[in-house]
């Protein structure tokens, strides 16, 4: 039987996939069933990089900012050295080159990460998609399983609705005969010698018009 990925990764190929752990939803569609432990790894995982991410964005810009910062202290610096060289002042140049220096480091491992992120975050939004599928597939299966049985019940009681329908037509027509025989014979009293707790014929022409129409949809 083959897997799931092999199945479904083609309708991946072109698609822009939405992160799904960011996608209510994506979040919608699972119960606590079908949230398997390689689906739940998986939005762990995808988490991680997203947060990595967005750590990564926000370091980049602070060090970006302090580098700036540092450069522009350095050119303040070079103005007063020319000004009043000291030693004080030179070795406070050198601690701003210094973590200019370090900034740019950290900015190209930053950036490097940044670059390799992306795929990164794809590759896994991408596996957890056909884990998705896999469940949606089942789940739609066996939704399309059940209704099947569901309507041939439908279509079962209805049958034997129109059947008891039929049934109780002909029971309420030959007791408003029996009735309506006896009722010759005995006037109204029939309905005490019987024991009749109703009139058939009054509740024959009342009930008929509703059952005529039930068995003609």
């Amino acid at each position: 039987m083959a897997r799931a990925d092999e199945v479904f990764e083609p309708a991946l190929a072109g698609r822009k996939i939405p992160i799904l752990t960011l996608d209510n939803k994506w979040h919608q569609i699972f119960t606590q069933h079908e949230y398997t432990p390689e689906i739940r790894q998986m939005e762990t995982e995808l988490n991680a990089l997203l947060k990595r991410q967005g750590k990564l964005n926000d370091d980049n810009k602070e060090i970006r900012k302090l580098k700036k910062m540092m450069m522009d202290e350095i050119v303040v610096l070079a103005d007063e050295l020319e000004k009043a060289p000291s030693k004080k002042l030179e070795k406070k140049q050198e601690e701003c080159r210094r973590i200019v220096t370090e900034c740019s480091e950290k900015l190209e491992a930053c950036e490097e990460e940044m670059i390799d992120l992306p795929r990164q975050i794809s590759q896994v939004n991408n596996k957890l998609m056909l884990a998705t599928m896999e469940v949606c597939y089942r789940r739609l299966k066996k939704n399309t399983e059940e209704l099947a049985q569901i309507e041939d019940w439908i279509s079962n009681i209805r049958r034997e609705l129109k059947k008891k329908i039929i049934r109780k037509q002909e029971k309420e027509a030959m007791n408003q005969q029996l009735y309506s025989y006896m009722h010759d014979i005995f006037g109204a009293d029939v309905i005490e010698i019987f024991d009749m707790k109703y009139n058939p014929d009054e509740k024959y022409r009342k009930n008929k018009p509703n059952d005529e129409k039930d068995t003609a949809q």
